[in-house]
């Protein structure tokens, strides 16, 4: 399978007409593989509430569009800001274990996101409240 520009445009209309504002392409070769990785496709105005992965490391990759990654403390206290945007030279960055974290999309963007291990669903426990 291949990616291009056509593929990228379809995930990205699935996207708009999602009431969440978002949508993902999950690349695992099936539910047993022993790692994480999907494209996401985001809109302005999708909420993705403040979260961590607590075992896992999460690497983000921008492939089109733009969005900040917002990190915080344990108090909910804001603690990094970082912009991806390739036209502006940031293109990736590596979320640590337990980082608790959101992210805004300026425009109609589309990253790959990978994390380890298998899939494991967020628990309530692991969304900010």
């Amino acid at each position: 399978m291949y990616f291009d520009s056509k593929f990228f445009d379809q995930l990205d209309a699935q996207a708009q007409a999602s009431p969440r504002l978002r949508m993902n392409y999950d690349l695992r070769n099936s539910a047993a593989d022993q790692s994480q990785r999907m494209f996401n496709a985001l809109q302005p105005g999708t909420v993705l509430p403040i979260h961590r992965h607590p075992t896992t490391t999460e690497t983000v990759i921008i492939i089109r569009g733009s969005f900040t990654e917002i990190f915080y403390d344990e108090e909910g206290n804001e603690t990094a800001r970082y912009l991806l945007d390739p036209a502006k030279g940031l293109h990736g960055l590596n979320i640590p274990a337990g980082q608790w974290h959101t992210l805004v999309a300026h425009e109609p963007s589309i990253l790959l996101e990978m994390k380890d291990g298998p899939y494991a669903p967020i628990t309530d426990a692991d969304i900010f409240r």
